[in-house]
Order: structure tokens, then C-alpha cells, then sequence
């Protein structure tokens, strides 16, 4: 039970935030196509959870706390410290508990569109857990720090069982696991002659509702592509006729393939942009895996073909170390880290950060694919997808202590704010260089230019020549990350790069104290 305060004080807390509220003015759809959005993910139900015996699983019974919407507030300063601007939530519906993977079921098995999960209820508060989320966003707004939330893509079997009639079914009459994803099932989006389900559309909107009462200035839509343009054009124009800069973006990538397979179509990127999407995610995908300049060059190109044909009025979201993706530095070298965190930087993108990057966090987890001592589900086993976020169990907060890897990203945060505008305002150009194994581009922005080199190759150093085109002498000169002092001669730059090294350099007409 929850602990009960006085009726007037209840009053007063609640019309504080109803105050702060009033005063923000969602601007996001405007700071995302600027590409000034820095993105800021977090799992919600582990952000601030309290591990206190170290066994990373959390323990109430044992004291521990889990993450919940009041004690997150405790971190907001932190991340705005980050030189973040916007917090990316991953779901935060309640979770189904049968045919569950993990302790407390995924994230992504969405069981209801409009309610919160009680996982992230403060029991000690007195406040209901809605009131808690829309005081943890009005917090945020407080700080000048947008908030997007995320919208499974599939149901719960639970759900299944409560809501039949929003689910796909096979011959044999049963609910649809699509891909590999065992703890979901497939919603079912057309009505007879090909008419878009009514009731999983007004299911949408629902959710669309709860997010806007809440403050939230957009949604993210997990594996947007398998629902079909007419889908969310419906839910997209709902959702703007109460706020005209609430923002959506689709999670989908030009070098997907459709996940549900024979079940249903994928949409392309510009069937969704053409919804009302305002933006995709990077097709660069993990560069760990990228071995050639021309490879990166094609990658990119893909992307910057959609975008053109926008104008502007579309933009990308890099994600180069997703919730979906191994940690860099699981099994990787600081460089690669580094590549991540410098190519979000200085490609023309809005940048993408998973909570416990800026400490090198490498998510491995002592109690991996164990047996547990208690669930919340019908799942006995901690498990977990090795080197990635745990988006299954109660387990606790990614890694924030100061070390190299906090370092290095507070180094690119005071770069983003000193040459920030040179790369969401800048022209991107690709730059020749003499090494198929060295990709280097530029972002140039009246006089000042933001080039950034990288060495491919994971295993070898190379020293490698870079042509500047009409590289005005009279520019100042700055070394922002390189571990050797290059030379710049006849509008080339010659440096050594280490092997996985990204290197980065301003030419500017800033003086030494970093004025213009």
C-alpha cells in the first residue's frame, strides 16, 4: 500500500506539475530535422535501480530497488550533462507474463496500449504511476529535455487471450509468432478485402493518448515497416491534430528485410516518410562490419538518396549502438567505441546514444541464462542476449562512473556544443584518400569545416593522404582527437592512423579560445 499524505498537499504537488507543464513548448519535429537532436536511450524499469549486493539481478526482497519513474528523476542532471537534448524511453506498457522471455518479460511484449507498466510504480510515492511518468517528463522539460516514447510493434500472448480479435491467425486457427521473436505475436492489420484493422488502428491511438497526456513530444515505432502507409497516415494525423510538432520516427533501415515474412508486406522508408514519418534509422547499421571505403560510401548514399529527394523535410537517426546491438565494447577495442561515438558526431545525422555507452558499459551480466530463485513470469531463467541491454529482467542501471570511456564522450560533448552547428548546418562531402581501407568526409559550413578520417581496418596502421578541396590556409587549425600531430600539406592531409582509429579535425575561423 501506498503511504497516504494529506488531501492538500496531494493538491499542490499535483497542480505544481500541472504549472510546469503548461510553460514547455514541444519543439522536436524542428530540432530533429535540423539534425540537432541528440539522442539519449533508456530502459526505464533498470535507469536507477538500486543493486546493492553487486549480483546485478534486483532483489526487493532483499531491499534493492528497480528502476521507477520518481527515483529516474534523480539522473535527469546527469544526462543533461551529457550534452543531451532528447530522452528516447524503450517501452514503458505492461509487459506480458506467459510464454515470457526473462523474469519480467520483455519490453516488447507490449499487453496494453494504454496502460503504464506497474513495474515502474514508486510504492513509497502516492501518486498513481501515470502521475509519476507525467511529473518525470515535466522534470525533464524542466531541463530542456525532450522525451520520445516507444511503441512495441507486436502483442503479448496475454494479450492474445484478452484481445483475440487483434491478432493474426494461421490455418490452424493459432496466433502468429513472427521471425524468431517466440515471446509475440503477430497483430493482425487487414480486415477482409484488404480494409486496415479498425480496431488495431483505434488500439494505436489509444496509445497516442496516453503519451500526449503524459507531456511527450513523439514515438518511436518499433519494426514500423510492417504496417502499411494507409496504418499510420490514420494514427499519425490523429496524434498531430492535437500537437502539430509531435514527432514520429520509424524504426526501420534500407538494408532490412521484411522480418514477417509470409505473413504480411514491409513497407519501404518512403512509404513511411511519405505517412508522416519524420525520420529512419542510418543504414550504416554496425560499422564494425563495414572493411571498405567504398562499402561505407554505398551504405551512406542510400541514405542520402531518400533524404534528397525530401528536402529537408526528412532526416536520419544514427544508430550505430542500438539496445538491439552488441556493446562496442564487448568485444572490442576503445577505437571502435570511439568510431561510434565520433561518427554520430560528424556525419549529418542526429546523434543516438544507449544509456551506459558514455561509461563503455559492455553489458555482460553475472546472472546470464541462469536459473532464477523468483519471476514475474512463466520464465524461470535470466535470460538475456550476451553483450547487449537486458530488456528482460529487474536487473541493474547501466554503468555511470567517471573512466577513460566517460572521458573521451564528455570530449565529444564540448566538441558538439564548439562545432556542433558546422555538422547540422553543413554541407556533407565524402573526401578521397589514398587507402581503400580510409574513409574520410567533411561538413562544411561557410568557412569552417569538421573533417573526420577513419582507419577500417581493425588490425593494421596505416599512413594515409586525404585531398581537402580549396582548404583556405588562413583557417585556424584543430586537432580534436588523433593520437598523432598530422602534417597538412599542399590541401592534403598526412596522418598515421591506428588500427579501427577515427580521427577528427576543425578548420575554422574560431580563434584560439574557441570564439568566432
Amino acid at each position: 500500500m501506498k503511504k497516504i499524505l494529506s488531501a492538500l498537499l496531494f493538491t499542490v504537488i499535483i497542480q505544481q506539475s500541472s504549472f510546469a507543464s503548461t510553460h514547455w513548448t514541444n519543439d522536436l519535429r524542428e530540432k530533429f530535422l535540423a539534425k540537432e537532436a541528440v539522442f539519449y536511450t533508456i530502459n526505464m524499469r533498470t535507469f536507477n535501480a538500486q543493486d546493492l549486493n553487486g549480483n546485478d539481478i534486483i532483489e526487493e526482497e532483499y531491499g534493492e530497488k528497480r528502476g521507477t519513474f520518481i527515483n529516474a528523476i534523480e539522473k535527469l542532471d546527469y544526462i543533461k550533462s551529457l550534452g543531451v537534448n532528447t530522452i528516447y524511453l524503450l517501452p514503458i506498457t505492461k509487459t506480458g507474463k506467459l510464454k515470457a522471455l526473462g523474469t519480467a518479460g520483455s519490453l516488447y511484449a507490449l499487453d496494453s496500449f494504454d496502460e503504464i507498466s506497474p513495474y515502474l510504480d514508486d510504492k513509497d510515492d502516492p501518486r498513481t504511476v501515470e502521475e509519476e511518468a507525467k511529473l518525470f517528463i515535466d522534470e525533464a522539460h524542466k531541463r530542456n529535455l525532450r522525451v520520445v516514447i516507444d511503441i512495441p510493434a507486436c502483442g503479448s500472448y496475454d494479450l492474445t487471450l484478452a484481445r483475440p480479435t487483434l491478432f493474426l491467425r494461421n490455418k490452424k486457427e493459432d496466433t502468429v509468432i513472427p521471425s524468431d521473436w517466440t515471446d509475440v505475436r503477430l497483430f493482425k492489420i487487414y480486415e477482409e478485402r484488404n480494409q486496415v484493422n479498425s480496431e488495431l488502428v483505434n488500439a494505436y491511438k489509444s496509445f497516442v493518448d496516453m503519451v500526449q497526456n503524459m507531456g511527450a513530444d513523439g514515438i518511436r515505432a518499433d519494426v514500423a515497416g510492417i504496417k502499411p502507409y494507409e496504418f499510420w497516415e490514420d494514427v499519425i494525423s490523429y496524434a498531430r491534430k492535437k500537437d502539430s510538432n509531435f514527432m514520429f520516427i520509424a524504426e526501420i533501415s534500407a538494408s532490412w528485410k521484411n522480418p514477417i515474412k509470409p505473413w504480411g508486406k514491409f513497407a519501404s522508408i518512403e512509404e513511411l516518410l511519405d505517412a508522416g514519418f519524420d525520420g529512419f534509422y542510418s543504414n550504416l547499421g554496425e560499422i564494425s562490419n563495414i572493411e571498405t571505403k567504398k562499402e561505407f560510401a554505398k551504405k551512406f548514399s542510400v541514405d542520402e538518396k531518400i533524404l534528397k529527394k525530401y528536402e529537408g523535410r526528412r532526416a536520419v537517426l544514427g544508430t550505430f549502438a542500438t539496445h538491439d546491438q552488441i556493446s562496442p565494447t564487448h568485444k572490442n577495442s576503445k577505437n571502435y567505441w570511439e568510431q561510434v561515438l565520433w561518427l554520430n558526431l560528424t556525419l549529418p545525422i542526429n546523434s543516438y546514444f544507449l544509456d551506459g555507452f558514455p561509461s563503455g558499459d559492455n553489458f555482460d551480466y553475472k546472472f546470464e541464462n541462469k536459473k532464477a530463485t523468483t519471476t514475474s513470469t512463466d520464465d524461470d531463467f535470466y535470460f538475456l542476449h550476451s553483450g547487449k541491454m537486458d530488456i528482460f529482467n529487474f536487473s541493474r542501471q547501466p554503468l555511470k562512473e567517471d573512466n577513460e570511456y566517460s572521458q573521451s564522450f564528455m570530449e565529444g560533448a564540448r566538441f558538439n556544443k564548439f562545432a556542433g552547428e558546422i555538422v547540422s548546418k553543413g554541407k556533407f562531402k565524402k573526401l578521397k584518400t589514398n587507402s581503400d581501407k580510409v574513409f574520410a568526409h567533411m561538413m562544411k559550413y561557410k568557412e569552417d569545416r569538421v573533417i573526420a578520417i577513419i582507419n577500417l581496418d581493425k588490425e593494421n596502421d596505416i599512413k594515409a593522404k586525404i585531398v581537402v578541396p580549396k582548404l583556405n590556409k588562413k583557417s585556424y587549425f584543430l586537432k580534436i582527437k588523433a593520437s598523432d600531430a598530422p602534417k597538412i600539406k599542399r590541401r592534403r592531409i598526412i596522418t598515421k592512423l591506428e588500427a579501427g582509429e577515427i580521427q577528427v579535425f576543425v578548420f575554422s575561423k574560431r580563434n584560439k579560445e574557441g570564439k568566432l
